[in-house]
Formats: structure tokens, C-alpha cells, sequence
């Protein structure tokens, strides 16, 4: 990830240097992504980038990890909004990103313009841990296990996996191709309905 030297940065100074990263990864594809063009357009020297972070793909982990920061608000708002019930959070995540509230925040407008210049590349593959992996620290003492089979946070942790697997999948079908949003969110309904009630007849 990121260097103490970044983080010791003042405020005003990272931030500069972050939003002419964004501008970066949001104008050109990954692949083609300049650092001289970053630091130019940060004003800082070449060299000034690598007491920063060792190179693009750990300061795209960087910005990713901005972009989990704010969907874990936004998921503790929905868990928040239906009284713990994770299975009810996932369709209320889909529909602020539907309706334009989560898409509010700068960053998630970044993100969106990086995955469209990017369709296919792996995100899971930029990130120091798998997305559900931390994004549950901090939230357990939202969600309500006791509706589940075993309530163990070992068991809710894997039903959790598998829910945002489905919302992950769907949001980024829905960024993508916004006019299909109605298809991609019925889909995810009956996604979280097999994880709820499983996909087996009763014997």
C-alpha cells in the first residue's frame, strides 16, 4: 500500500496528490496509466512518488481501498435502515446506488469511470484482501445472526461472503450498463433468495 512518508503528508498535500491520481487512472487504461503523468499533474518530483508507494498497482490498491471505505458507510447505513438484516441490506445498497445517492460521493464516480475504461480487468486482483474480507470488521455489532441457521460470526461470515458476491456482481453490472438496471436487480433479488432459503427442494 502506501508508505509513512505518504501518510505523514500534510492533509491538503495528499489529497492534491491522490485527486491527480484519480484524474489519471480515470483518463487512461491501466495499463497505459503514466506515473510521470501523475506527478505532473500533482506537482511533485518523480522521485517524490516512490517515497509514496513502490508503484501504480500499489497506489491503485490505495485508491481502491478509498472506494471500500465508502461503500462500508454506506453498507452500515443499510444495516442501520432494516434493523441489522444483511439479506434486506444488499437491495438497499442496490437501489442508493440505483437511485444516485451512493453515486453522490466523488469517489464512487471515480471508480465508476475506472471500471468503464477497464471492463474486465480484475478488481480483486488489485486489492491486499479479498473485498468482503475487511469489510466486515467494525460492522458485526450490526448485523443480526440470530436469523440464521448457526449464528456463529464464523457461519454469518461466509453467508456475507456469498451475499456480496451477488450485490458486487450486480452494482458493477449496473455501473456499467445503467439502462439494464431494473434486469440486474431482479437477479440479485433472487440471488439473496437462494442464500436465504437455499437452492434444494425440502426433502
Amino acid at each position: 500500500m502506501c508508505t509513512e512518508t505518504f501518510l505523514r503528508l500534510p492533509e491538503e498535500k495528499r489529497r492534491r496528490f491522490l485527486d491527480a491520481a484519480w484524474e489519471e487512472f480515470t483518463s487512461a487504461r491501466f495499463t497505459d496509466v503514466s506515473i510521470n503523468q501523475i506527478v505532473r499533474r500533482a506537482g511533485i518530483p518523480r522521485g517524490s512518488f516512490y517515497q509514496y508507494f513502490t508503484d501504480k498497482d500499489a497506489l491503485i490498491a490505495y485508491l481502491l481501498e478509498e472506494v471500500r471505505n465508502h461503500i462500508k458507510w454506506e453498507y452500515r447505513q443499510a444495516l442501520e435502515a432494516n434493523g441489522g438484516d444483511m439479506f434486506q441490506a444488499q437491495m438497499d445498497c442496490f437501489d442508493r446506488l440505483s437511485s444516485g445517492s451512493m453515486m453522490c460521493a466523488p469517489v464512487m464516480e471515480r471508480c465508476v469511470k475506472f471500471l468503464r475504461l477497464n471492463q474486465g480487468i480484475d478488481i480483486q486482483k488489485l486489492l491486499p484482501t479479498r473485498p468482503g474480507q475487511r469489510l466486515l470488521d467494525g460492522l458485526w455489532d450490526q448485523i443480526d445472526l440470530s436469523v440464521l441457521r448457526e449464528s456463529s460470526q464464523e457461519y454469518g461470515r461466509i453467508v456475507f461472503s456469498l451475499l456480496m458476491a451477488a450485490l458486487g456482481s450486480a452494482c458493477m453490472d449496473a455501473m456499467l450498463c445503467p439502462e439494464e438496471m431494473g434486469i440486474y436487480r431482479k437477479e440479485l433479488a433472487a440471488k439473496i433468495e437462494i442464500v436465504r432459503r437455499g437452492s434444494l427442494r425440502p426433502a
